[in-house]
């Protein structure tokens, strides 16, 4: 580098942009750590919160007084202490105020602050007005009290205080939330005469553990009355921790038939519940609900009132439902992250953050009646000097009158110090008056009766606790309330399944011969005699309920399934089922099937063939379905026919040729799949040429009976009639009668 080209950088610090870039980081990240986003263990403010209550205050802005425009207080804010946007500052302070959202509102606002179901609703500050709220005493009382110290606001034409000295762990009161540059807070609000209750047992007890002091703080206290439901060992895991989650849930009431929900967890608008239930209603999701409305007003800031269908709805059920799919149940974070006393940010848990609260709160203490000690000794000192004076009041007068300067005339023959000599200087005329004496030594002996308790108090550190206990309890006493959040156990909702939650009615599904499906309300319904698209006609249905899945069988032996409550109406021709699955090429829809699980099917093919299975192996979620049934090579897949009876049934297999077998069905294998056993005897001559197959299958009940159709005709087999065909599996079978040996169709009657 040339000696030109180093001069132009004269005066200047040369170093690596990484350097320049990581230390510019790591100072942006410590101010909004230190100065932004964390509290301070001590008041439990921010610092833009600090500086919103402190410019109220010079304000004048007490409790007692009148309002003022919060576009003024917001100028003073921004004006002398903090640099940044109106609208956060205006933001931070409309948040103190809103007593849905701090558990104790320090900040008494006047016109719309907003509300739970929008927190940001709340009007310009130039439409608002607002002044301190009592509670805010406690954070500011002593400030004038030689307690906190001060620093230069950032112009430095002016002081601000460096903390505020709170009378009470006003960290937990109020809680807050902040996210930082690789860290963040979440301190829940918490009832005040609960976290007094603690400071007080710590006080006494300074060995007591956590697990002690939560027998005072049994948990959070939102400003709603929703439940809190974690468990009590789980609160006591994030008092030990500092860390955790706390689920709060809805309370709700029974009018009637009708549910009312009368209180939501913290932060959860009612309206985004509302659209969330809604939602579910539209998409067909909630068949149990009917109506729902929002009658919240002045007098019930929450009444969401949910109309079931009738009174046989399961309201347990349905609410632990909306539970786990709505904000009717939420999950707060807890991180209790702090700056400490020491400056540096920590996640504290309740002992330890107690135990630097009461710290504080000594220091504070001490400082006050340190400051209040130098003041009486001030005023008894000046109080010495004016009664020396007033004995010797012509003298003083005379001194007075005659010399040009009279102080140090007065200092060298009375011997009064320099303040001594300008406040009997600056003493008005009237206040040496004959009774003025007797004032005098009064005061004298109330400051010396003062100045020797604060010695005492300051001397001992029993006292100095009992100061502190007492003037916490009578806090407590002033601001405290009952808690709002009632502590209940329970276990976290669970979601219905979409089975459950669907309405169950009883449904014809339909299938016809080009595939296409459809479902009819319930079973009184014909088959046959519905409308079907031309060159097209039934195929085969199955009758079931609208929360059951619909199976489907295909000619290669390929399950699927959908939900029952999916399929189209049968008012029009329906839908092809390849539009929802994808079988083989070629493969066509034999079948369908419609049941629980635990429901027994039969399952054959043309070759005579067959076993027994579940309903649950028909179901599966792939697009393509599932192998169920091997038929051999040339073999037909027949439609599923449902068994009333896995020990008792008896199965009747009918051959084209006109053979009928009858076996009980406890001879057959229950399989998830496979090709399955013989069920009756075909020649594999007759197989191999075609001229004989299986044709039909059925499960007949113990006193059924069986029909078969024959062109016009019909044959009802009853039970003593069906002995005449029983052999064992695998037999040939007897013929049918003459005229009845090509079967149609075949069906069951339940005896």
């Amino acid at each position: 580098m040339t000696d030109i080209t180093r001069a132009a950088f004269h005066g200047f610090e040369q170093i690596p942009i990484a350097e320049y870039a990581e230390r510019a980081y790591l100072d942006y990240s410590m101010y909004v750590v230190l100065d932004r986003a964390l509290p301070f263990v001590g008041d439990g403010l921010k610092p833009v919160q600090r500086r919103i209550i402190y410019s109220m205050s010079e304000l004048g802005l007490s409790a007692t007084s009148k309002p003022k425009k919060s576009a003024r207080t917001v100028g003073d804010v921004i004006g002398k202490f903090h640099p940044h946007g109106d609208s956060a500052c205006y933001e931070a302070m409309v948040l103190m105020a809103q007593p849905f959202s701090f558990r104790y509102p320090l900040v008494d606002g006047q016109g719309n602050f907003g509300s739970a179901d929008d927190p940001k609703s709340f009007a310009a500050m130039r439409y608002t007005e607002s002044k301190l709220s009592p509670i805010s005493e406690l954070l500011l009382g002593e400030l004038g009290q030689g307690t906190v110290e001060w620093t230069a606001n950032f112009d430095g034409t002016l002081e601000e205080p460096t903390w505020l000295p709170a009378r009470v762990p006003h960290i937990l009161l109020n809680g807050t939330t902040g996210i930082a540059v690789g860290m963040a807070t979440d301190v829940p609000p918490h009832n005040l005469r609960e976290v007094v209750s603690a400071c007080i047992r710590l006080i006494d007890d300074p060995d007591a553990t956590v697990r002690d002091l939560c027998e005072h703080v049994r948990g959070p206290d939102y400003p709603t009355a929703a439940e809190i439901i974690t468990p009590r060992a789980d609160l006591l895991d994030i008092y030990e921790t500092g860390n955790g989650s706390v689920r709060a849930r809805a309370v709700f009431a029974r009018e009637q038939n009708n549910i009312v929900v009368t209180a939501l967890p913290h932060q959860v608008s009612p309206s985004k519940v509302l659209e969330q239930i809604a939602q579910q209603m539209r998409a067909k999701k909630l068949p149990w609900l009917e109506d729902l409305r929002d009658e919240s007003d002045h007098q019930n800031p929450v009444r969401l009132v949910l109309v079931p269908r009738s009174n046989r709805v399961d309201i347990d059920s349905l609410m632990g439902h909306l539970y786990a799919t709505t904000d009717l149940e939420k999950s707060y974070r807890v991180n209790m992250n702090l700056i400490g006393l020491d400056g540096r940010p920590q996640v504290k848990n309740l002992k330890r953050l107690l135990t630097e609260w009461l710290q504080f709160r000594s220091d504070t203490v001490t400082r006050r009646l340190k400051h209040r000690l130098d003041k009486v000794e001030r005023r008894l000192h000046l109080l010495d000097g004016l009664l020396i004076a007033f004995l010797n009041i012509d003298e003083v007068i005379r001194i007075i009158r005659t010399e040009d300067e009279p102080k140090p005339v007065l200092m060298a023959r009375f011997g009064l110090s320099d303040e001594q000599a300008n406040y009997v200087l600056d003493t008005k005329l009237r206040q040496l008056a004959r009774l003025e004496e007797m004032k005098i030594r009064g005061e004298q002996e109330d400051l010396a009766q003062e100045r020797k308790q604060l010695e005492a108090t300051l001397g001992s550190k029993a006292k100095l606790k009992k100061l502190i206990k007492q003037e916490l309890e009578a806090d407590a006493k002033r601001h405290g309330d009952d808690r709002r959040s009632p502590l209940v156990e329970r276990e976290a909702a669970q979601a219905l399944n979409e089975t459950d939650l669907m309405a169950s009615e009883p449904v014809t599904v339909v299938l016809s011969q080009k595939g296409w499906i459809r479902a009819a309300k319930g079973h009184d319904i014909d088959p046959a005699s519905l409308s079907y698209r031309e060159g097209d006609a039934l195929q085969h249905y199955a009758r079931g309920r609208s929360n059951q899945q619909a199976a489907f069988l295909d000619s290669t032996g390929r399950a699927y399934s959908t939900l029952a409550h999916g399929l189209p109406s049968a008012r029009g021709n329906g839908e092809p089922l390849s539009g929802r699955f994808s079988p083989p090429s070629g493969a066509q829809f034999i079948g369908a099937a419609i049941a629980d699980n635990d429901q027994r099917w039969l399952l054959a093919s043309g070759h005579g063939y067959g076993f027994v299975t579940k309903f649950e192996n028909f179901v599966g979620r792939q697009k393509a379905g599932k192998q169920l049934i091997n038929p051999p090579a040339g073999a037909a897949v027949l439609p599923p026919v449902a068994v009333y009876n896995a020990k008792t049934d008896r199965v009747a297999a009918i051959t084209s040729a006109g053979h009928l077998l009858v076996f009980p069905i406890a001879e057959l294998p229950e399989l998830d799949r496979g090709k399955g056993n013989k069920l009756i005897n075909v020649p594999p001559a007759k197989l191999k040429s075609g001229d004989e197959r299986v044709i039909a299958v059925a499960s007949v009940p113990e006193r059924g009976e069986l029909v078969l159709y024959c062109g016009q005709r019909k044959l009802i087999l009853k039970p003593a009639d069906l002995d005449a065909y029983a052999g064992k599996r695998a037999a040939r079978g007897n013929m049918l009668p003459r005229g009845f040996q090509r079967v149609d169709a075949v069906q069951v009657e339940a005896g």
